[in-house]
This record gives C-alpha cells, structure tokens and sequence, in this order.
C-alpha cells in the first residue's frame, strides 16, 4: 500500500508539473494575448524576414510574423501574414517597413502610420509595405552610380583627341577675339569724344530745325490770314472763272472772222477784179434764162 501511495503521488506531481511547464511556456510565447491578424502586401524583396521575426509599431514590439508566401493571383507580390495585439488599433493610412537588426542582416516588420486617416482597419485586411530606408539608399546609390557612369563615359567622350585639338582652337580664338577687345577699348575714348561732337551738333541741327518750323508756321499763318496771299489767290481764282467764259465767246467770235477773211482772200484769188469792178453776177443754170450748155459753148 505504501508503494502505490508513493506511485500515486509521483504522479500527480508529474502531472502538475507538467501543466506548470506548459502554463509557463504559454506565457513567455505571449499566447494568452489576443492577437488580430493582417495581410501586409509587398512587390520588393524580404531579404532578411523570416517568421516569427518580431512586428513593432512605432518602435513598440506588439506581435511578430505568422508566414510568408507569394500571392497565387499575382506571382510578382509576397503576402507576410502578421499577428498582432488585438488591442493596438490600428487605422486604414498604417504601412509597413522593414528594419534590420545591426549588421546581422536579421530583418523585422515596422508598422507607421503617416496619421491621414483615423477610421481603424478590420482583421485581415491588407496593409501595403513601402521601400525601407536603406533600400531607398541603396536605390539612390544605384541611380547615383548610374549618374557617374555616364558622366564618366561623356567625359570620356569630351576628352577624347579630336575634342581637344577643337578646345585648343577655341581657347586660340577666345585669346585672338580678347586681343581684338584690348585694341576696341584702346580706341574707344577717341570713338566717344567723336560721338560727343556728333551730338552737340545734333543738338544744334534740332534747335534750327525748331527754328525753321517756328517760322513756317508763321508763315502759314499770315497766308490763312483774312486778307492774305491765300485768300487773295482765292479771289483771283473767281475773278479768273468769270473772265475765262468771257475769252471763250471772244475766241468764238475771232474764229469765225477768221474763217470769213479766208473765204474772202480765196474769192479774191481767183476773181482779183472783183475788187476793180465788184462782184460779178454769177452764170445763169440749168432752166435760168440765158443758160448755156457746155455743148452748145463748144459749137
């Protein structure tokens, strides 16, 4: 009897010290916490996570990493699936970041929020993953690098011979054009004191040209003056349109005198005695008395 009471106690201390370790266990895993889960959504690399690495959010340790897997629709994203405390709120502008450990290369999750939106997010919804610190340095590197490969490679080309037998011209021209300057401004201050004279004398020309018009529009003045050579010239043009119908009708007149002492020079001409004896009477016609044919005449 006594051996089975032994036995028996045995193991019910086996028992409780077996709950007791799992009690324990339990508790430094964090598995009495509620915990919520989300779905962070990433298209760059995860170097250095792994699960179980931890989750923190603005510096605070609060779940850690469940898995991680490619999305079946879309090979090119990695969805990380995170537990965290159920009592960390978290809202729809949250993000995530990866951080590195020192130099071991071990990574965990950082989740910030920029504070844009204040609604909360629901379990399992997807949180988006931007590019950590160091590969935004690491990309501004590569960039950078990129940058000076090509610069390097242009200068290359900048300085190749044949540039720099075109630079040594240039250089040549540049001194030949400063040589060209240095004589121009050696025979600038004679070019001045010309440009000087030059301008007295405009100015002289425009006084007399203020002059001249100064006395032209007195001039002009007189002339549109009651009494003056414009309206005396005016009246001379009416008086002349009277007298120009008046020399018409004489004209007219002398015209036809003319045309009278032609015809009586011509009567003349050809019966000079005319003037002796007077005009003769004219032969008489056809059926007129004393009328003679040309025929009969020549009988």
């Amino acid at each position: 009897m006594e051996n089975r009471s032994h036995a028996l106690v045995a193991g019910l201390f086996v028992i409780f010290l077996s709950i007791s370790v799992t009690v324990i266990t339990m508790w430094f895993n964090g598995n009495t916490l509620q915990r919520s889960n989300y779905l962070v959504v990433t298209n760059e690399s995860v170097t250095g996570l792994n699960s179980q690495a931890a989750v923190h959010y603005r510096g605070v340790n609060i779940g850690k990493v469940e898995s991680i897997s490619f999305d079946s629709e879309n090979l090119h994203q990695i969805l990380i699936n995170i537990s965290v405390d159920q009592n960390i709120k978290l809202t729809k502008s949250v993000y995530a970041q990866l951080n590195y450990q020192g130099v071991t290369g071990l990574a965990y999750m950082q989740l910030n929020d920029d504070r844009t939106e204040s609604e909360p997010i629901q379990s399992d919804t997807r949180i988006p993953m931007r590019r950590s610190l160091l590969e935004e340095v690491a990309g501004f590197g590569q960039d950078l690098l990129s940058n000076t490969n090509e610069l390097v490679r242009k200068m290359h080309v900048l300085l190749s011979d044949q540039n720099q037998t075109q630079i040594s011209h240039i250089l040549q021209n540049v001194e030949k054009a400063t040589k060209r300057f240095d004589s121009i401004a050696n025979n600038l201050p004679p070019m001045l004191r010309s440009f000087s004279e030059l301008t007295n004398e405009t100015n002289t020309l425009v006084k007399n040209l203020n002059e001249l018009s100064f006395q032209a529009n007195h001039v002009a003045t007189k002339m549109n003056q009651r009494g003056g050579v414009i309206d005396s010239l005016s009246q001379s043009t009416e008086e002349l349109s009277i007298t120009i119908p008046e020399l018409r009708k004489v004209s007219k007149h002398i015209t036809r005198n003319s045309h009278n002492l032609d015809r009586t020079l011509r009567q003349l001409e050809q019966n000079p005695q005319s003037l002796l004896f007077g005009r003769s009477t004219p032969r008489p016609g056809p059926g007129e008395d004393g009328f003679i044919s040309p025929i009969g005449a020549a009988q």
